[in-house]
């Protein structure tokens, strides 16, 4: 968890207030932003709409909650021609909802204030690795980042065995921003002693989640987070609903994500082939899509 991170106060305040008066929005509004296709990456996806345990080969019932999703052709690089199909998927055109013009700057506002942020934790990383402070940022000046906005709404029937909020994954990209507000059924992450621990709804502070791709350039020296959103109590006399904003920063869609040299003991070998950054965000993306 990061504080003192020099995020702009008024800017996060004004993409939560939005993210919450979207998801006030009747279904059919919401709709008018939603996905074109099973799989498709940006736009709205209802509740039961997407199983992220599928992303680590889990077969379980669809996740409780609701989203909405954009990434970097909201900031005008759809004149970008794409080299090939991951390069198209990750660029593809975003859905918005009717109607929502104020929306749509208030988050896009949040998303450059989580990229600027992310591009000063990377610095840090660099440094945490023995690496030149700037290594990193050839890799992410044309980032391929997504925002996803979240709502777990109150439940109205009884989860089925095995359903969360959302389901145990880890995330896709070099570090995820989380924020979040403190209500039941809230964030878990799995710990090195395998038990399950809550995460704090810390004011002003944002949630850092390693990611795969970050994994893997380190040759699991750090590991990304497996986590999970809980079902909370049926009892508790009070709303459940929780909402979150998740930035996840995702390197340039051609960047050659391989395994960094200062990760390599004397005599250890690569424990990952090098992967293309676009080419490993679409393949998870497409092993989400909900079956229900």
């Amino acid at each position: 968890m990061v504080t003192g991170h020099g995020a702009d106060d008024a800017v996060v305040a004004r993409g939560w207030q939005a993210t919450r008066a979207f998801f006030d929005r009747p279904v059919d509004e919401k709709l008018t932003a939603g996905m074109p296709y099973p799989g498709y990456p940006y736009g709205y996806s209802p509740v039961k709409g997407e199983t992220l345990a599928a992303s680590l080969g889990d077969a379980t019932p669809a996740d409780l909650k609701e989203t909405f999703s954009f990434g970097p052709s909201a900031f005008n690089r759809l004149d970008h021609k794409p080299a090939d199909d991951a390069e198209a998927f990750v660029f593809s055109a975003n859905p918005w909802p009717v109607g929502g013009d104020d929306f749509r700057a208030a988050v896009m506002a949040y998303y450059r204030e989580m990229s600027a942020l992310a591009g000063r934790i990377m610095r840090f990383f660099a440094l945490a690795l023995d690496l030149p402070e700037t290594h990193f940022d050839r890799f992410i000046d044309h980032e391929a980042s997504a925002l996803r906005l979240l709502n777990y709404p109150d439940l109205v029937e009884d989860p089925v065995p095995g359903q969360l909020r959302a389901g145990v994954h880890s995330d896709y990209g070099s570090l995820t921003i989380l924020m979040q507000e403190d209500a039941p059924g809230g964030l878990e992450v799995k710990g090195l002693d395998g038990a399950w621990h809550k995460v704090p709804a810390t004011p002003g502070s944002f949630v850092i989640n390693i990611g795969d791709l970050m994994q893997r350039w380190t040759n699991d020296l750090w590991k990304s987070t497996l986590h999970r959103v809980t079902i909370p109590p049926r009892d508790i006399g009070r709303s459940a609903r929780r909402q979150s904003m998740a930035f996840f920063h995702q390197p340039n869609w051609d960047a050659e994500i391989a395994c960094i040299e200062t990760c390599l003991a004397p005599g250890e070998s690569a424990k990952y082939p090098p992967v293309g950054s676009g080419e490993y965000l679409a393949s998870k993306f497409r092993s989400t899509v909900s079956k229900a």
